[in-house]
């Protein structure tokens, strides 16, 4: 195939990465963590775009010959202006609204996402396309980045944060719960915890590894390939690196 660049806000789009690494294990990736300004949530577009263009700038002249936005709020926030700018392909995160809607059981579904993703109109004409007959609910899964960027992804601190965000979605009725951020599903086992405690059956969806085999198919469409003699993983951040090797460390 060929040099694969990934950015994201953080440590989060490692979830992603590691799905990448499943379905095509022998390829270069460089890995950008922004996470000098982690976390975008909060971030204006404008701010968001600029970022994204410039560190697409510098994996594009380290090699890379796709990108992927590994980040739900930048994708939100920054691909179209970033296809525009750059002749190279970029494959983003899709909300999950489609695959949720049409497995629940209960008609309600769950969306945990950050504020700038859930304000998005990519996310809002997703919705709209797909929440006829489902109830959908939402929350800012406030603090959950802070959380696996601190490595916090257990203990009581961290359980009080999750509840806080997901027992509404959960008391709400809904069966199906989207993760809507790449940092979320280093969280998941807690959140099953917490679900299983309360008594609540719910499964929850991870867009990852559908972004991963749409990476593949965007790589075969466009005849991206290349025999690449130096495969594996270079990580690359705007900060201390510390918390995402160890991250990285806990997905191989």
């Amino acid at each position: 195939m060929a040099t694969i660049g990934i950015f994201d806000s953080g440590s989060g789009g490692l979830s992603v990465l590691k799905e990448m690494l499943k379905v095509l294990p022998g390829e270069r990736y460089i890995y950008y963590s922004d996470n000098a300004n982690c976390p975008y949530g909060e971030k204006t577009a404008e701010f968001i775009c600029e970022r994204a263009e410039s560190i697409c700038s510098m994996l594009i002249e380290k090699g890379a010959e796709i990108i992927v936005v590994a980040c739900n709020t930048a994708t939100a926030a920054a691909i179209a202006s970033l296809r525009k700018r750059f002749a190279i392909p970029f494959v983003g995160m899709e909300p999950a609204v489609k695959p949720a809607a049409l497995g629940t059981r209960s008609g309600v579904i769950g969306v945990l996402a950050t504020d700038g993703t859930l304000k998005a109109s990519k996310y809002l004409n997703t919705k709209d396309r797909f929440s006829g007959g489902v109830r959908i609910e939402e929350h800012v899964g406030r603090g959950f980045v802070e959380l696996v960027e601190s490595l916090e992804l257990d203990g009581k601190r961290a359980r009080g944060v999750v509840e806080a965000s997901l027992l509404p979605l959960l008391e709400a009725g809904a069966d199906v719960i989207v993760l809507g951020c790449t940092h979320y599903p280093f969280l998941l086992p807690l959140m099953e915890s917490i679900a299983k405690e309360r008594g609540y059956e719910v499964r929850f969806i991870d867009p990852a590894p559908a972004v991963s085999r749409h990476l593949v198919e965007v790589a075969a469409e466009r005849g991206i390939s290349s025999a690449d003699p130096n495969p594996g993983v270079i990580l690359l951040s705007s900060g201390p690196k510390e918390s995402l090797e160890r991250l990285y460390r806990s997905i191989l």
